[in-house]
């Protein structure tokens, strides 16, 4: 048939066009794919950065000037009943020893840390954090036993 010999020639006439606008789209979702992906790696590298300048201050914060601090010392609850239990907990930062007032745990320095206590009476407990230097920071508070 004569019309299926027009057909074929018809498409190997369009077939070098057909093949170059597949390619063209193939490039350009390649291009849309590849520049998002880029724009993700950027955000994702600056989030990063914002987030490690953020730990840097937090941490320059907290550890201040290079002297020895007591961030946090509290007992939880703060009441208790005679025979029960409280958590004393504290916090030092550029500190070479600890010791407690009075003496209930074996202390070393850290950020956080606590430990169960059951006094059966008031108790006044104090910290003392002591550096390299000598420097002492000291904290206190009252667990009140009803």
């Amino acid at each position: 048939m004569p019309g299926e010999g027009e057909s074929v020639r018809i498409i190997r006439k369009l077939l070098p066009y057909v093949t170059a606008g597949v390619a063209l789209a193939a490039l350009y979702t390649a291009y849309v794919f590849g520049s998002r992906w880029l724009e993700n790696r950027r955000l994702e590298t600056a989030a990063a950065e914002a987030a490690r300048v953020k730990a840097q201050r937090e941490i320059a914060q907290i550890e201040g000037d290079g002297h020895v601090k007591i961030v946090n010392f509290y007992a939880t609850p703060g009441l208790i009943g005679r025979g029960q239990k409280a958590l004393l907990c504290y916090g030092t930062v550029n500190a070479r020893s600890v010791r407690l007032e009075p003496a209930v745990e074996r202390m070393y320095p850290a950020l956080s840390r606590c430990f169960e206590v059951a006094p059966n009476r008031d108790t006044s407990y104090t910290l003392v954090a002591e550096d390299a230097k000598g420097q002492t920071a000291t904290a206190s508070f009252v667990l009140q036993v009803k």
